[in-house]
């Protein structure tokens, strides 16, 4: 073993083994992904997302993205936020059992409300399950609504 040091390979073979592993799923099946801003870390949530929930995820990305160019990611609390300003979020979404919560932050300032009630007065959700049509263009215009509004700081 000339030339080798067994405590680095092995090292470096865990290393990679964690790097090329997939997030753990935590209740619900929401992935577990490090807090991280940007594209990437939000990209990396949405593939470990299980099932027909990760079709969703993107569609609920490229939504957001296309109807607010530029739009800030970030993944904090195991999901995955959107915001315009600095620090401050508008919406998110997360993995449930049987569907993935839409939270809008200030949804109960949007036209219309969307219909899920929160014990937060100023937040409201939209639950889609796996079956459930997505009224894109009610959803795209929700997201730029919400995009005008002071964001949430998480």
């Amino acid at each position: 073993m000339a030339g080798k040091t067994p405590g680095k390979t092995a090292a470096a073979t865990r290393r990679k083994a964690s790097a090329d592993a997939k997030p753990a799923l935590l209740s619900g099946g929401n992935p577990q992904i490090a807090k991280a801003y940007g594209d990437a870390p939000v990209q990396a949530y949405i593939a470990a997302m299980p099932g027909w929930k990760s079709d969703v995820g993107r569609r609920l990305d490229a939504l957001i993205t296309r109807a607010i160019p530029g739009v800030g990611k970030a993944v904090k609390y195991n999901t995955p936020l959107y915001g315009v300003e600095e620090g401050r979020w508008f919406i998110s979404f997360h993995c449930f059992t049987k569907y993935v919560k839409v939270a809008f932050f200030r949804g109960a300032s949007l036209s219309p409300v969307p219909p899920g009630a929160s014990k937060q007065k100023d937040v409201r959700y939209l639950d889609i399950h796996e079956d459930d049509p997505l009224d894109e263009a009610q959803f795209t215009d929700w997201v730029k609504q919400a995009s005008r509004l002071p964001g949430e700081r998480l």
